[in-house]
């Protein structure tokens, strides 16, 4: 069986141009629609990301040639569909910097993933795992550390966590603008923390996390790093051995692939030592009616029927985005969501949340629209035939502590045009005329 896919050829380091970016766009049908009888500008990829026809022809091939139950059957199909799967475990393992394909675990999404690090923590303090997962158990007194800007996938697990462990739910604030600094991060790191979880990128501010600072510190502490690395996976170059974190979580419809599958990436030696949450058939290696043994990762936290096909069409997203380079995909939506910001700030009533001008950011932008409702935002965008997100995007603390119920968010991909982008600018700025919420001079 094939454990390794090989290497993809290395794209130009240029800027994407605008010919290639329409080149790409052609081969997402969902975008070749009329939207209120206007063309589609989507700027909700931060949420879900459209598919590309390679990825939807590569799922619907192997579930019309090679669908069969992976790891069980001897027939030519099971082998073939086998092989499939491991591969596709092969090219995302390779994509994301992995030493091992064995340190790729399969799960139904990030929020899956990232439940099974705390749950199964949850189980070695209870106990299970033996003196292996030891490493795990947590104490009183023992602290988890999140930001206040979290997705709630990466703040809820870690409070029921702490709730059902007696350990301390710490954070560390955000500013003003929703942002949070390694300083702070690392103050709030003690020889009491054994988590350290936050996002590699922010799905609000954009903002792109002080990883290598806090990573330090969280290893001389003793701390394990978890990295939600939802939008930083899809948009940008990610290694996470270089990175040096010790968990990472991403979902495969967030980058050019399907619902219903997500990766949790971990060290080799932590994935055999943590205890399974979710059990059953797949993961074991003997049963009795007393006991059961695991196998080790990443079978043992793949309980059940796999997502083969999913994993299959995931395997397509990421040789998509190779194809293009993932440095260039990082710089052409960086460049129009530069674009974004530069008209957003040429209108007035409008604020961005989010990192100053001169600092970087992903290509997303969070908005408030004096005297209108984010709501009220994105459905005139809609009206326009602008996609965009309204709501507290999963982070209300974030929002709280920014003193707004909702903000709008435009989110950009490798297939956004600037076209796109200067449609959403010019719809917002007619925003508040239409609601009547100009401000007298």
């Amino acid at each position: 069986m094939t454990t390794e896919a090989p290497a993809p050829a290395q794209a130009a380091a240029h800027p994407l141009t605008e010919d290639e970016v329409l080149r790409i766009r052609a081969d997402f049908p969902i975008l070749q629609q009329e939207v209120n009888g206007v063309p589609l500008a989507y700027l909700d990829s931060g949420a879900t990301a459209e598919r590309p026809v390679q990825v939807l022809d590569a799922e619907r091939r192997f579930l019309e040639q090679d669908n069969a139950a992976v790891h069980r059957g001897a027939h030519t199909l099971a082998a073939v569909s086998t092989e499939a799967y491991e591969d596709a475990r092969a090219t995302v393992a390779r994509f994301i910097g992995a030493t091992s394909p064995s340190e790729v675990v399969w799960t139904a999404n990030a929020t899956d993933a990232l439940n099974t690090v705390a749950y199964g923590i949850r189980n070695a303090t209870a106990g299970r795992g033996g003196p292996e997962a030891d490493r795990f158990r947590l104490r009183a007194g023992d602290e988890v550390l999140v930001t206040e800007a979290e997705h709630h996938a990466n703040l809820v697990p870690w409070q029921e966590l702490a709730a059902a462990t007696g350990a301390t739910l710490r954070w560390v604030p955000v500013d003003d603008a929703g942002c949070w600094t390694a300083e702070d991060a690392v103050s709030r790191i003690t020889e009491r923390t054994r988590i350290v979880a936050f996002a590699h990128v922010s799905n609000v501010t954009g903002m792109i996390a002080p990883v290598e600072q806090v990573v330090a510190a969280a290893h001389a502490a003793g701390a394990l790093v978890v990295l939600d690395a939802c939008q930083s996976a899809p948009h940008r170059p990610l290694d996470v051995a270089a990175l040096d974190v010790d968990f990472a979580a991403f979902s495969g419809h967030k980058m050019l692939g399907p619902n219903g599958i997500g990766v949790l990436w971990g060290r080799r030696e932590l994935l055999d030592a943590l205890p399974p949450f979710r059990t059953g058939g797949s993961m074991i290696t003997t049963v009795t009616m007393e006991h059961a043994d695991y196998m080790p990762a990443p079978e043992r936290f793949e309980a059940g029927t796999q997502p083969v096909s999913q994993a299959v069409a995931l395997a397509e997203a990421v040789r998509y985005l190779e194809g293009i380079g993932m440095d260039r995909v990082r710089d052409h939506e960086e460049r129009l969501a530069r674009r974004m910001l530069d008209g957003l700030a040429a209108l007035p009533g409008i604020t961005v949340v989010g990192p100053p001008a001169d600092e970087p950011r992903s290509g997303l932008a969070a908005f408030v629209v004096d005297g209108v409702h984010a709501h009220d935002v994105s459905q005139y965008l809609d009206a326009k035939g602008v996609a965009v997100r309204s709501g507290h995007h999963c982070a209300q603390p974030l929002h709280r502590r920014l003193g707004v119920a909702a903000t709008s968010r435009a989110s950009t991909y490798v297939y956004t045009t600037e076209e796109d982008v200067d449609r959403f600018v010019a719809g917002v700025g007619e925003i508040r005329g239409w609601f009547g919420a100009e401000v007298s001079a």
